[in-house]
C-alpha cells in the first residue's frame, strides 16, 4: 500500500529526479560580481579577510572582468580605493578617479556585453569613513550629502556605468539621482538603490577590503536601518520607488531572508541581494579549518537567497559559483 504522502520520497529517489521537479534554479546569469580595484599599485593585492578575493589594479581589473565574461557572468560592481581621500571624498567624482577610469577601460574591452554598476557613495573616499558631509555636531548632513551623490552619479554615467548603485541610505538620494542624470542627458543609465540597507556586523571584511575606518569609533546606525526592523524595510522601498529607482536591493542576505521574501511578495520590480563580506568570510573561514564543505556550502546559501525571491545576487562567490554551475 502506498500513501500521498509518500509523493515527495518518491520524487527525490535520483539526481535526475530532483533536477526535473526542482522548484529553484541557481544560474550564472543570477551572478554579479563585486570587485575591488585600487589606485596607485601595479600588482593585484590579496585581502586578507577575504580568501580569495583581492584589491585589482588597473590592469589586472580588466583581465578579471574578461575571465568573468567568458564564465558567462553578466555584471560586475565596482568600488574604488583612491591613492587621497578627503572630508568630502571629491576622488568619486573626479573624472579620473580610480573608479571613473575603470569604467572606461572596461566599457572599451566590453562595448555592451557586460553590465557595468557603480557602487555610488563617498564613504570609501572621505577622511572619516561616513558616507556623506559630515556636521559640526558629529552626524551626516543629508541634503548636503545629495549634492555630492548627484556630482558622483554624473562622472559614472559619463565614465560609461550602466547602473549607478546608491548606497549610502541617505533619505531622497534616488530623486537626486534620478534628476541629475536625467538632466545631464543620461536618461537611460539605470538606479539600482540600496533601499534595505542594514546596519549590519557582517561588514567588517569589507572594510578591510575599501581601508575604511569609520572615525572615533563611530558608526552609521542614524541612517542605516536598524536590524530588528523589517516593515521600515517595506517603507524605505516603497519610497526609492516612488522616487525612480529601476531596481531595489536588500542587504546583507542570509539573516535578512525573511526580509527578501516580503519584498518580493510586495514589488514587481527586479530584486537583488547583497551576500557580504562577512557572510563569504564565515564560510571561507569554516572551510579553511575542514569544519564544513566550503563549496556546498556556499551554493546552498545562493540557492537559498534565490528560493527567497532575488533576481540577482552580489556575491563574492560568483566566480565559485560559475565554475560550480558549469561542472
Amino acid at each position: 500500500m502506498t500513501f500521498p504522502e509518500q509523493r515527495p520520497r518518491r520524487l527525490r529517489r535520483t539526481a535526475a529526479m530532483r533536477r526535473m521537479v526542482a522548484e529553484t534554479r541557481l544560474c550564472v546569469d543570477d551572478l554579479v560580481a563585486p570587485l575591488f580595484v585600487r589606485e596607485g599599485i601595479a600588482d593585484p593585492a590579496p585581502i586578507s579577510s577575504l580568501p580569495g578575493v583581492v584589491q585589482h589594479s588597473r590592469s589586472s581589473l580588466r583581465d578579471e572582468v574578461a575571465e568573468l565574461r567568458g564564465m558567462g557572468i553578466p555584471a560586475v560592481i565596482l568600488f574604488g580605493i583612491p591613492e587621497s581621500r578627503d572630508p568630502v571624498g571629491s576622488e568619486a567624482w573626479n573624472p579620473d578617479g580610480v573608479v571613473q577610469v575603470a569604467l572606461r577601460d572596461l566599457r572599451d574591452d566590453l562595448g555592451d556585453d557586460m553590465v557595468l554598476l557603480a557602487d555610488l557613495c563617498v564613504d570609501e573616499y572621505t577622511d572619516h569613513g561616513h558616507c556623506g558631509v559630515v556636521a559640526d555636531d558629529g552626524t551626516v548632513d543629508n541634503d548636503a550629502t545629495l549634492e555630492l551623490y548627484q556630482r558622483v552619479a554624473v562622472a559614472q554615467a559619463e565614465a560609461g556605468a550602466d547602473v549607478c548603485a546608491p548606497s549610502g541610505m541617505m533619505d531622497g538620494q534616488v530623486a537626486a539621482i534620478r534628476s541629475a542624470l536625467d538632466s545631464s542627458g543620461h536618461d537611460q543609465v539605470s538606479i539600482l538603490a540600496y533601499a534595505a540597507k542594514y546596519a549590519s556586523a557582517l561588514y567588517g571584511p569589507f572594510r578591510d577590503a575599501v581601508d575604511v575606518e569609520i572615525a572615533d569609533g563611530g558608526d552609521r546606525r542614524g541612517y542605516q536601518q536598524d536590524p530588528p526592523n523589517a516593515r521600515e524595510a517595506l517603507s524605505e522601498i516603497r519610497a526609492d520607488l516612488a522616487e525612480g529607482a529601476d531596481m531595489v536591493m536588500v542587504k546583507p542576505a542570509l539573516a535578512y531572508l525573511d526580509v527578501v521574501a516580503r519584498v518580493r511578495d510586495e514589488v514587481d520590480v527586479p530584486l537583488a541581494v547583497y551576500h557580504v563580506s562577512g557572510e563569504y568570510a564565515m564560510v571561507e573561514a569554516a572551510a579553511a579549518n575542514g569544519w564544513l564543505d566550503g563549496d556546498a556550502v556556499a551554493m546552498e546559501h545562493l540557492l537559498a537567497i534565490k528560493r527567497a525571491g532575488a533576481d540577482f545576487i552580489l556575491t563574492y562567490l560568483a566566480r565559485r559559483a560559475a565554475q560550480l554551475i558549469g561542472s
